[in-house]
């Protein structure tokens, strides 16, 4: 029943133009604001891009959505890591959340599938060689899907907007009241973001990501992002993101998403509390050397 309704949702999302959808009634702040306030999911079965065995179809048959939620609660081979403590979203119908360009794919340009292809690979020489996620840094955003916490906490004011992202534990403070960004010089690790409203769509716009922000194997130093929530009904929140870099894509491109609320309360990521990742990884590495080393 609850897949019944997402799926209703989706279609109607992408039949509907953006600007009747904002003429919808949502639920409204004391202030009256669209109240986006509550614990939403992002999380997804859905992938970013289109696979390309589906060629140009935006919708799984129900068949093929049944084999995709098959394997989210599988037990068996990798599944069954998710069974004990992965989040298994499931399909939305949808083959991509990817909505614009309408093949469901990102539009590299050849600079950008150039620089991905030279990026660096992880090393293990020390904590700086691995990832600013499995170092509890950053997980950078947006958040789309993930294998587990998938939430995030949204509560406003009427001049502000705050979101904590439950992987990492990390802050967006978001100004609704016209200050411009900060210098370019200034980079942050998830940018900066200023909103406003248009309508009853909260749009955020974030610049001046840190050069060592990654997202798809590139850096995010020169992207431009520009979110819109939408809530649309007591059970809904319609997520939309468009990315922007001429250097590393042919044309802007399209992400969305639907955000249900979330059972119960959201907990503390402590990441780094007891995180004996990056330690073991490191062991490793100078065991399997000194293994090789011996064997010379």
């Amino acid at each position: 029943m609850e897949q019944t309704k997402i799926l209703a949702a989706v279609a109607v999302v992408a039949l509907v133009p953006a600007t009747v959808v904002g003429q919808t009634a949502p639920p409204r702040t004391p202030w009256g604001a669209p109240d986006l306030r509550g614990v939403w999911s992002h999380g997804t079965a859905t992938p970013l891009e289109r696979p390309e065995r589906y060629g140009d179809r935006a919708q799984l048959t129900d068949a093929e959505i049944a084999e995709v939620d098959a394997a989210q609660q599988s037990a068996e081979g990798v599944g069954a890591r998710r069974v004990v403590w992965w989040e298994r979203s499931l399909s939305d119908g949808r083959t991509s959340m990817i909505v614009d360009p309408p093949d469901g794919r990102i539009p590299y340009s050849a600079a950008g599938r150039a620089r991905r292809a030279a990026r660096p690979g992880q090393t293990t020489e020390g904590p700086e060689g691995r990832s600013p996620q499995e170092r509890c840094i950053s997980y950078g955003i947006p958040r789309l899907g993930g294998p587990y916490s998938q939430n995030v906490h949204i509560a406003q004011t009427p001049d502000h907007v705050l979101l904590l992202h439950e992987m990492v534990h990390e802050f967006r403070v978001i100004p609704l009241d016209g200050r411009p960004h900060v210098p370019d010089h200034v980079r942050q690790w998830l940018g900066d973001s200023r909103g406003r409203w248009e309508g009853d769509t909260l749009v955020v716009e974030t610049t001046n990501f840190r050069d060592d922000q990654w997202f798809q194997g590139l850096s995010q130093g020169g992207m431009r992002l520009v979110e819109r929530f939408t809530r649309l009904d007591a059970e809904t929140v319609h997520y939309a993101v468009t990315y922007e870099d001429p250097e590393l894509w042919t044309q802007p491109w399209t992400a969305e998403i639907l955000m249900p609320p979330t059972e119960g309360a959201m907990f503390e990521f402590a990441c780094h509390e007891g995180n004996t990742g990056i330690a073991a990884t490191l062991e490793i590495a100078r065991g399997e050397e000194a293994a090789e080393a011996a064997s010379r």
